[in-house]
C-alpha cells in the first residue's frame, strides 16, 4: 500500500508556483537553459512544439508584457529567463530593458515557432538557439520543466530516459480515492499545512483580478451584480467570483504567481479557491481547510494520472472535481458522499473540450466551479449518480473511464481543434 510519506511527496509535487500559463513557460524554460549553456543571449531562436503546447500558447497573455503567444515567451526566456526559478522562469521580465530587447528580437524575425505533428510526447518543446558559431538544443518532455536532452555543437551534454516518470507512475498507480480519504483524515495536519500557502497565493491573484480590468472581468462583474442586488451573495457565487477573478488575471498576463495543480495554473486556481470560499462561508478551522485542500489537490492529481497533463478534455473538470470533494468534506460529508460527488461531476462535465489557453478559460472556470458547488450540495442531499453512462459502481473504474475518454476518445477532437486554431484568419 502506498505510504503516507509517498502521498505527501505527491502533494508537495503539486504545490508549485508558476508565473503565467505553463505551456509558454515550457518554451521559455527551454530557451533559458539554452542561453545559460551558451553563456549569452542567443542571436536566433527556433522552438519546435507539440500541438498541445501550440494550442495553449497561441492566445494567452505573458505576464508583465501586455503581449500574447509563444514567440515573446521564447524570446524573454532566452534574454532574462532563469531556470533556477522553475515555473517562475520569467520572474525578471521588465528589468533592465529586457522586454524591449525581446520585442526587437521579434521585429527582426529572430524567433521562430514550429509545430511538430509527430512530437514524441503530447507535452513537448525543443529549443534550438545559436550564438556566433555555437548552437544549443534543449528538449523538454512529459512535464513543463523536465529537460530530457541537451546538445551543444553535436556534443550530447544530457540524455535521460523517462525512468523517473515510470517510477512515479507506479507510485500513482497505487493511489485511490479510498486511500486519499484515509490519508487526509489520519495524517498529522502539521505534515500537510504547507498547502495553505497555495490558498493565500491564489487568493492574492484573485484579489488583483477584482481590482483591475483583466480579461473578461467575470468575477468583477458578478461582484458588481451582488452589490446591485441582481444575484445572491451565496456560496456558489462567492466561489465563482474568487476563481474567475483569478483566472481572468492570470490569462491576461497579471504578474502575480499562481499555485498550480498538475502543472496548470487554472487548475490550481480551481482546486484552491472554491474550497477557500467554502471555508470562509462555513467558518472552518485552519486544520479543516488544510485537510480539505490536501483532499482537493490529491483527488485532482489522481484523476490527472489517467488523463495526462494535456489533452482535448478541459482540466477544469478534474480540478473542479477535487474542489467539489473538498467542499463535501467541509460540509461534513463522509467517504460515500465524496465518491458520489466525483460521479456527479463526471456525469456533468466529462467532454468539455480544451481549445487552448486564453481569456475565455475564465468561462470554463465559471462552469467548473459552479458544477463543483452544485455537485457537493446534491451529494450532501442524497442525490445519487450510479451506473449511468460512463459511471460505474466502482469509483476507480469511473476515473479510468474519464481517462480513456480524454486520452483515446477525444484524440481526433484534439487534432481537429488544433487544425482549426492554427488555420484561423
Amino acid at each position: 500500500m502506498i505510504s503516507n510519506s509517498q502521498i505527501i511527496q505527491i502533494l508537495r509535487q503539486e504545490v508549485v508556483p508558476a508565473l503565467g500559463c505553463t505551456e509558454p513557460i515550457a518554451c521559455a524554460y527551454a530557451c533559458a537553459k539554452c542561453a545559460e549553456i551558451l553563456d549569452g543571449t542567443p542571436s536566433n531562436i527556433t522552438v519546435e512544439v507539440s500541438g498541445n503546447i501550440l494550442k495553449n500558447g497561441m492566445g494567452v497573455g505573458i505576464p508583465g508584457t501586455g503581449m500574447t503567444g509563444l514567440p515573446i515567451a521564447a524570446a524573454l526566456g532566452a534574454i532574462c529567463g532563469k531556470t533556477e526559478y522553475g515555473l517562475e522562469v520569467l520572474k525578471d521580465v521588465n528589468k533592465n530593458g529586457n522586454l524591449e530587447q525581446a520585442k526587437t528580437m521579434l521585429a527582426n524575425n529572430k524567433v521562430h515557432i514550429t509545430l511538430n505533428p509527430d512530437a514524441p510526447d503530447i507535452l513537448y518543446a525543443k529549443a534550438s538557439c545559436t550564438l556566433m558559431n555555437d548552437i544549443v538544443i534543449v528538449e523538454i518532455m512529459g512535464t513543463h520543466t523536465n529537460i530530457v536532452r541537451i546538445i551543444k555543437n553535436d556534443e550530447i551534454l544530457l540524455s535521460k530516459s523517462n525512468s523517473k516518470t515510470e517510477a512515479s507512475n507506479k507510485v500513482h498507480d497505487e493511489l485511490s480515492i479510498k486511500r486519499i480519504w484515509q490519508f487526509i483524515n489520519e495524517i498529522d495536519v502539521e505534515e500537510i499545512d504547507f498547502v495553505l500557502s497555495g490558498a493565500e497565493m491564489n487568493r492574492a491573484i484573485s484579489t488583483e483580478g477584482l481590482k483591475s480590468e483583466y480579461g473578461l472581468q467575470i468575477g468583477k462583474t458578478l461582484k458588481k451584480n451582488i452589490e446591485e442586488g441582481l444575484i445572491d451573495d451565496s456560496l456558489l457565487n462567492q466561489a465563482v467570483i474568487m476563481a474567475t477573478a483569478a483566472s481572468d488575471a492570470r490569462m491576461d498576463g497579471c504578474p502575480k504567481p499562481v499555485m498550480t495543480n498538475s502543472g496548470s495554473g487554472n487548475q490550481g486556481i480551481t482546486v484552491y479557491l472554491p474550497v477557500l470560499a467554502a471555508a470562509d462561508k462555513f467558518g472552518s478551522s485552519q486544520e479543516q481547510l488544510a485537510r480539505a485542500l490536501a483532499l482537493s489537490n490529491l483527488v485532482a492529481r489522481h484523476i490527472h494520472h489517467f488523463v495526462g497533463h494535456l489533452s482535448a478534455l478541459c482540466g477544469i473538470l478534474i480540478a473542479g472535481t477535487g474542489a467539489s470533494c473538498a467542499i463535501t468534506y467541509l460540509m461534513g460529508g463522509d467517504y460515500d458522499k465524496v465518491v458520489n460527488t466525483i460521479k456527479t461531476m463526471a456525469s456533468n462535465l466529462t467532454g468539455m473540450m480544451c481549445d487552448g489557453a486564453k481569456k475565455g478559460c475564465a468561462l470554463k472556470v465559471y462552469s467548473g466551479v459552479s458544477a463543483a458547488v452544485q455537485a457537493a450540495l446534491l451529494s450532501m442531499n442524497g442525490i445519487i449518480t450510479s451506473n449511468d453512462g460512463i459511471i460505474e459502481e466502482d469509483i476507480e473504474k469511473t476515473i479510468r473511464n474519464i481517462g480513456i475518454i480524454a486520452s483515446q476518445g477525444m484524440d481526433e477532437t484534439d487534432k481537429t481543434i488544433i487544425d482549426i486554431m492554427k488555420n484561423k484568419g
